[in-house]
């Protein structure tokens, strides 16, 4: 043995041995063969951690990962950070202690000192069978309480509108992760071939906060990201200026022949197989979306059902008229409706941030939203459509028990707040946890926003712990590491 041999280690002086070398040689060949041999048939390959997609065929319909109770889902996400207490969570200690101090409260919240308690701005009733205390605020919804499952025990992880709203929309406060309507739609693709999988429907009056980030792909492949339109911003660009529909049809048949050649020309190319798929399903929508979008087809009591008869109310009609694009969606097949209710941050003028003057404010904003959702959901399930659609009500976080000092609206509050689903696969007229008496913090069954998305991927056959995408060598999730289904409001 060398002199420079005796200063390696015990492995490094094996490693000199030829007999040892020789006889390692030859069983890592063989074992190098035999793995080769195994991968070949299929029996090393490790579990698939997300949808295989065929890039020339990206909204595909694909199987959930067990038998789905929803087929389809309709988000209504009222932007903004909606009372729970003017709303669903009737706390009757506030009046009692209406305009007195919170003992041991905070001195200072999101937006600067507190003041003091202050009683629901609206009146409640008992309502339906369930006998709920619902809010005079919305008397439309609050007529349809038996059918929709509460849960009054949600937590954010921020208290400013545009991370929360993307924690809400993507499960991370930060931008950048796909929404929960691209997670759906890479995992199950479309029923419909001539629409887009995923559609995001703005308020007439303008987006949220966080615009686009509640609808984005994120990391996902861009095909899912949510396009948008709205019954006063119908998708741009279907149809060229000054080209006949004969002239379309015949371009329209050239160019895929053109791709048709290329892509064979170019085997195995995704990227490009993904591209021409776009402009295809682009060309199909020039035909598909006109008959969708154009709403004069409507019978006339439909529209007063929704109100989108409402002369003296445009925001209130334009709204209606949403409502109504989301139905039809849904009717074609589409996957995923994001139907947003509240626009960007204007001091509650144009959503539901009321920290000024939170009752009439909230007097506009309820007056917009609740006889258009409310005939949404009726006019569902009048049709069949509940039995397979999931609706979702969501607002990003809550409000404070208290007023702020020298205002009448409340503050910010991330630690309790209410949302509801109903119709495929939801136990109608539950209401699963709980706010303590006075409606600041989730107290009971507490559910931070992780579990209402999980719960949305297991109604829609989903398990949220496998449905992953690889990115920057993490497996990422919608959930993060986090969330449980919440069981308790499953039929």
């Amino acid at each position: 043995m060398s002199p420079q041999a005796e200063h390696l280690s015990v492995a490094g002086r094996l490693l000199l041995d030829r007999r040892r070398f020789l006889a390692n040689s030859t069983s890592a060949l063989g074992s190098i063969a035999l793995a080769d041999l195994l991968g070949g048939d299929g029996l090393l390959a490790a579990a698939q951690a997300g949808p295989i997609i065929d890039p020339a065929k990206p909204y595909a319909p694909r199987q959930p990962h067990f038998p789905a109770k929803a087929k389809n889902v309709i988000v209504i996400f009222c932007a903004g950070a909606v009372s729970q207490l003017e709303t669903w969570d009737y706390k009757p200690e506030l009046i009692k202690w209406d305009d007195k101090p919170l003992p041991g409260g905070p001195a200072v919240t999101f937006q600067g000192p507190a003041g003091n308690l202050a009683r629901p701005q609206y009146e409640f009733r008992r309502r339906g069978q369930t006998g709920k205390w619902v809010s005079d605020m919305i008397p439309h919804l609050a007529e349809l309480t038996d059918d929709f499952a509460f849960v009054h025990s949600l937590t954010s992880k921020s208290n400013t509108h545009g991370p929360a709203e993307n924690f809400l929309s993507t499960g991370f406060v930060l931008d950048g992760f796909p929404s929960l309507g691209s997670w759906a739609t890479y995992a199950l693709g479309s029923e419909s071939r001539d629409l887009p999988s995923y559609v995001a429907i703005p308020d007439p009056r303008g987006v949220p906060q966080n615009g686009s980030n509640n609808w984005g792909p994120g990391f996902l492949p861009a095909a899912f990201q949510g396009t948008t339109m709205s019954s006063k911003s119908p998708v741009r660009h279907l149809a060229a200026p000054g080209v006949s529909g004969a002239q379309d049809a015949a371009t329209r048949s050239l160019l895929q022949k053109m791709n048709a050649r290329h892509l064979e020309a170019n085997p195995g190319d995704s990227k490009l197989a993904a591209r021409i798929a776009s402009y295809e399903l682009a060309a199909r929508m020039q035909l598909s979306m006109p008959d969708i979008s154009e709403l004069d087809s409507e019978p006339a009591h439909i529209l007063k059902m929704y109100g989108a008869d409402d002369s003296t109310n445009p925001d209130k009609a334009a709204f209606a008229k949403n409502c109504i694009l989301a139905r039809r969606l849904v009717e074609k097949g589409v996957r995923f409706v994001q139907l947003f209710n509240g626009a960007y941050a204007s001091g509650g003028k144009l959503n539901w941030d009321g920290h000024s003057e939170l009752k009439d404010q909230y007097d506009v904003h309820a007056a917009i939203l609740d006889q258009p959702a409310a005939a949404l959901i009726k006019d569902l399930k009048q049709r069949g459509l509940l039995e397979d659609t999931l609706v979702v009500w969501c607002t990003e976080f809550g409000r404070m028990p208290f007023f702020q000092k020298g205002a009448k609206g409340r503050d910010h509050n991330p630690d309790g707040f209410t949302c509801w689903m109903t119709g495929a696969g939801v136990k109608s007229g539950v209401s699963h946890g709980e706010t303590d008496p006075l409606g600041q913090k989730a107290v009971k069954d507490i559910h931070p926003l992780y579990d209402f998305n999980a719960t949305i991927l297991h109604l829609l056959g989903l398990n949220h712990e496998k449905l992953t995408f690889e990115h920057n060598g993490i497996e990422r999730r919608l959930t993060n590491v986090e969330g449980h289904v919440i069981h308790e409001i499953m039929a």
